[in-house]
């Protein structure tokens, strides 16, 4: 029996995404991937996929989906995002099987700009360059290309288990935090003045309503390079903060151009990316430096969590409204990746 994920309705920006399209980028192709590489993978591993397996990157315009053909598991972790099935609430973090004609819906709630539908089998749609990833500015992957719309079909494969009722997920990992987003300086950092670089890490930046999944842009202060603007281009990686002609700062994200002329100042450590992604538009962020060792301790701890078994916690039903109550869940299940949601 066939077996899919259909899409009943979807906002802009919902994506397939894998781990990203590796090994491409001296041919000019990004990696795209997840905005929030933590969020989805704890939700792949929620339903015993691999981290890295494709699942659905929902954005703040939400989707709305139905499984047809066999009921599905599915998890979904990222912010703290408003989720039920035919109407009834859920955690915004839960593992569910989703059954024939039932609607899972999801929308955006308190926190968090994405959240991730990791699915306990396979969705099967044809790779690109060895990915699913999605990057809608050279229309790669995914489907055709494009993100999700409205009568999309994701056909679903090696289905695994649907273990009992829905259940909220612990990850006391995915914890709100007000820290300051880590960076290691470089690679042109001394293109600006010491001063300079007290003041970026001085100020509090807010997250621009023209940020997407190519780049954050900082609104606040200049920060004009004491040395100039001309460099010759080199690679960019996500998290790496460009400061452009105008002394304005941005973060290029996973849909990032593969090359930047532009100096930048630092790049924000891999385990904090997905918490800087959660930030909504007009949220608040400051920045601090780290030191590489401290990035790299950073990074095998975020490994280490991924070891380690998902404990979820079975939801329960009120009696008088049957609806599904988030009743002894979480040490911290709001948001995705560290400290997934905005301020």
């Amino acid at each position: 029996m066939s077996a899919a994920l259909k899409t009943v309705s979807a906002g802009p920006g919902v994506t397939l995404q894998d781990a990203g399209r590796h090994g491409y980028l001296r041919y000019g192709v990004t990696a795209a991937g997840p905005m929030d590489r933590l969020a989805m993978a704890t939700a792949n591993r929620a339903v015993g996929a691999a981290p890295g397996a494709t699942a659905i990157e929902v954005s703040l315009g939400g989707i709305e989906l139905v499984a047809e053909g066999a009921t599905l598991p599915l998890a979904i972790v990222g912010g703290a995002f408003d989720v039920s099935i035919d109407g009834h609430k859920l955690p915004p973090a839960v593992r569910l099987a989703l059954t024939p004609g039932a609607r899972l819906r999801i929308r955006a709630g308190a926190d968090g700009a994405w959240c991730y539908v990791a699915v306990g089998g396979r969705i099967d749609v044809p790779p690109v360059l060895g990915s699913n990833a999605t990057h809608t500015r050279s229309s790669l992957g995914g489907i055709d290309g494009r993100a999700l719309a409205t009568g999309d079909v994701l056909p679903v494969v090696d289905i695994g288990p649907c273990e009992g009722g829905a259940a909220g997920l612990t990850a006391p990992w995915l914890a709100r935090s007000d820290d300051p987003i880590r960076m290691i300086l470089g690679p042109q950092d001394d293109y600006f003045s010491r001063e300079q670089i007290e003041r970026f890490c001085r100020e509090r930046w807010t997250i621009s309503h023209r940020s997407d999944r190519m780049a954050y842009f900082l609104e606040g202060p200049q920060i004009a390079p004491a040395n100039g603007l001309n460099i010759v281009s080199d690679g960019i990686v996500m998290g790496a903060i460009q400061v452009l002609g105008d002394g304005r700062p941005m973060v290029l994200m996973a849909d990032r151009q593969v090359t930047g002329g532009y100096p930048k100042i630092a790049t924000v450590i891999g385990p904090d990316q997905g918490r800087l992604a959660q930030m909504r538009p007009g949220s608040s962020v400051r920045f601090a430096t780290t030191a590489i060792e401290q990035a790299v301790a950073a990074r095998r701890a975020e490994r280490a969590i991924l070891d380690a078994a998902i404990e979820a916690v079975p939801l329960v039903r009120h009696p008088s409204d049957d609806v599904l109550l988030e009743s002894n869940l979480i040490s911290g299940v709001t948001a995705g990746s560290g400290n997934v949601d905005a301020d």
